[in-house]
């Protein structure tokens, strides 16, 4: 057995590389605690001015969470251990959006769900040709939990709400246009600007910026305006219903991604554009992770997250069977459940 996750220091940089390659890097409970344990150390050591966060061999940066680990606590514990998981991820994520020392993420691959948690809340944000950054929870009758509803809340022309919804994948060149990623870096130079970054550790701005010119094109783009305007309503009918139309209207951009959403759970849909409006409303990051752990402890117990994941990932058979059925059935008291307070004592606090 190796080690899941390594944690060195280089002089002045703390080093976290993900280590678990077979799961393309997805995150377990132990790795969360790893990686928050070596950066609490670090945040008291005067020798370490920076944290740089890749992965250490195969494909990457990372796939995401437990899955597995989650549909069998869904199933066998009453979501038990998933809500452990979710509580400590969440601090990992908070713990990296206020760590007071800069953080450089290489998104140097797959980039997705619990990937997109550790890596947006760094102030460095690497993308390269191999970065592939998507949210694609609902459509394993999840949501884009791990800080989406402040990271994606805050991109311009309801692109928060197209990626939530529809699962869209993201190249490195789409994400640095997005503002997901703050610098675009050929994969065959990270070597080099991270032993730039270890000798220099004051200018890692400047020393991303230079190798690079303007990234390559972001195709995105191009659709950019449609997807202001369909994604534009917090309404989820509103949002099927003007695709539809365009899509009669012979629009086989709108026809596409129509036709992606009726493949989505109808109850995480409309659990993360409510998410992404509440989201955006708050002033403290913590106050948005404590929202989604509520949601978390919620959605695990619904009978879409099992589901979901069985015709996605065990059986991938593509035919899940959503209840309820159709956004129609979906209800504001439906939701409301979801997004109330938990108990005393259940509720999520950061870890510091």
């Amino acid at each position: 057995m190796t080690d899941d996750v390594l944690t060195r220091t280089d002089g002045p940089i703390g080093h976290i590389s993900l280590n678990r390659p077979k799961a393309l890097h997805a995150l377990t409970l132990d790795m969360c605690h790893k990686m928050s344990a070596a950066l609490t150390e670090w945040a008291d050591d005067d020798a370490i001015e920076a944290v740089m966060l890749d992965h250490a061999q195969g494909r990457g940066f990372c796939a995401g969470g437990d899955i597995a680990m989650l549909r069998d606590s869904a199933l066998n514990d009453g979501g038990k251990r998933a809500r452990e998981f979710f509580h400590d991820e969440y601090r990992l994520n908070h713990q990296l959006f206020t760590y007071a020392k800069p953080v450089v993420a290489f998104m140097d691959g797959i980039t997705m769900g619990g990937g997109v948690g550790i890596a947006l809340p760094a102030k460095f944000r690497v993308a390269t040709e191999n970065t592939r950054f998507a949210m694609p929870e609902t459509g394993i009758g999840l949501f884009p939990d791990v800080g989406g509803g402040w990271h994606l809340s805050r991109l311009g022309g309801r692109l928060g709400q197209f990626l939530a919804l529809t699962g869209a994948r993201l190249d490195g060149p789409e994400t640095v246009w997005a503002g997901l990623a703050t610098h675009y870096v050929p994969s065959d130079m990270l070597e080099d600007i991270k032993a730039r970054i270890v000798e220099r550790p004051g200018r890692i701005s400047g020393i991303l910026s230079e190798p690079v010119g303007t990234p390559p094109r972001a195709r995105i783009e191009e659709n950019a305006l449609k997807i202001a305007k369909h994604f534009a309503s917090d309404d989820y009918e509103t949002i099927l219903a003007s695709l539809e139309k365009a899509a009669d209207d012979g629009d086989d951009w709108a026809q596409k991604e129509r036709d992606t959403l009726g493949t989505k759970s109808p109850q995480t849909c409309k659990v993360a554009l409510r998410q992404l409006e509440k989201g955006r409303e708050f002033d403290d990051f913590a106050d948005n992770m404590r929202m989604e752990y509520r949601i978390a402890s919620r959605v695990i117990e619904r009978p879409d997250f099992a589901e979901g994941v069985r015709a996605v990932i065990v059986d991938k058979s593509g035919d899940p069977k959503w209840n309820p059925s159709s956004p129609e059935g979906v209800s504001e008291e439906l939701l409301d459940s979801i997004f109330a307070p938990l108990p005393d004592g259940e509720e999520w606090t950061p870890l510091n």
